[in-house]
């Protein structure tokens, strides 16, 4: 194989190493039958895990329903007043940034229909010490490895292959 082949083939491979690492997730409320009356929305969130850096995403026909975050009374009482946010786009996509509960109402009357959800997004996950750092925890000079938050290191790594490539490929 070609040296240009070989480094072609690298690159490649780096790439798509990267991108099935990074994981932050796009929950689509309601899955195949989104953002709709008649839905019961805390069965779908029951199947689902929320942490800080995923995204809830609301599709809908945006000349009939909308999307509002409120708090715990707008949410139990269907109001938007003291709203913190609004969309009305159809195809939304919200960051979770903080771990906390969330809750989003239809704002046009149909929150009294089922129209709206409530999730409760985690912190990520702490870093834990690699097996691999465990075996070797008696030699002073053993460099442990450290799995590192979900989507820190995709980011990362991400970064890193992009000016390998960049750079590295003699685009410049």
């Amino acid at each position: 194989m070609s040296t240009s082949t070989s480094n072609l083939l690298l690159r490649v491979c780096s790439v798509l190493l990267v991108l099935g690492t990074v994981t932050a997730t796009d929950h689509i409320v309601g899955a195949n039958k989104g953002w709709n009356p008649g839905i019961n929305y805390t069965l779908w969130t029951n199947n689902h895990t929320f942490y800080v850096g995923d995204f809830i995403s609301f599709r809908y026909q945006k000349t009939q329903y909308n999307v509002f975050e409120v708090n715990q009374t707008g949410f139990d009482n269907c109001t938007t007043e003291e709203a913190v946010g609004n969309w009305s786009s159809g195809k939304d996509f919200i960051p979770l940034k903080k771990p906390k509960r969330y809750y989003f109402i239809c704002g046009n009357g149909q929150c009294f229909n089922g129209m709206k959800v409530s999730v409760v997004v985690h912190p990520l996950p702490s870093p834990t010490a690699s097996p691999v750092g465990h075996h070797a925890s008696n030699s002073t000079n053993a460099a442990g490895l450290v799995a590192l938050p979900r989507g820190v290191t995709g980011l990362r790594a991400l970064a890193l292959a992009l000016a390998w490539i960049w750079f590295g490929s003699g685009w410049i």
